[in-house]
């Protein structure tokens, strides 16, 4: 198996940082890189490898933890609890996404669209 994709934080984006982080901690969840009782980093740690403040990653954490799917325990850390439906709801974060993005570059509904077309017609 390759190695996992990395979390990535684009200050630029206009999706706040907290958002992207547990975004793509979903994305890894639920596409099995990360199965159930997998070990996450710290919030620290993963607050430095990120550059961002640890409260940003700890609000990330939070999310997770109040949708069931992480759990965090003091001699295990936290570790992957449960795998979300992948559909509506990352689904509609990730559409919430693209929509800010779109937005924030100055990009047209037409042609947020003609991308998002283009993209999920690629094999």
């Amino acid at each position: 198996m390759t190695e996992p994709p990395r979390i990535v934080v684009d200050v630029e984006s206009g999706v706040p940082p907290w958002r992207q982080v547990r975004d793509q901690i979903t994305r890894l969840i639920v596409h099995g890189w990360l199965p159930t009782g997998s070990r996450l980093p710290t919030i620290r740690q993963l607050a430095g490898d990120l550059g961002i403040a640890p409260g940003t990653v700890a609000r990330a954490y939070r999310e997770l933890e109040s949708g069931g799917v992480l759990s965090t325990g003091r001699r295990q850390g936290t570790v992957v609890a449960s795998v979300p439906a992948a559909a509506p709801d990352a689904l509609e974060a990730a559409a919430a996404e693209f929509a800010t993005t779109a937005r924030a570059l100055g990009i047209g509904v037409e042609d947020a669209v003609a991308a998002l077309r283009a993209a999920y017609f690629v094999e």
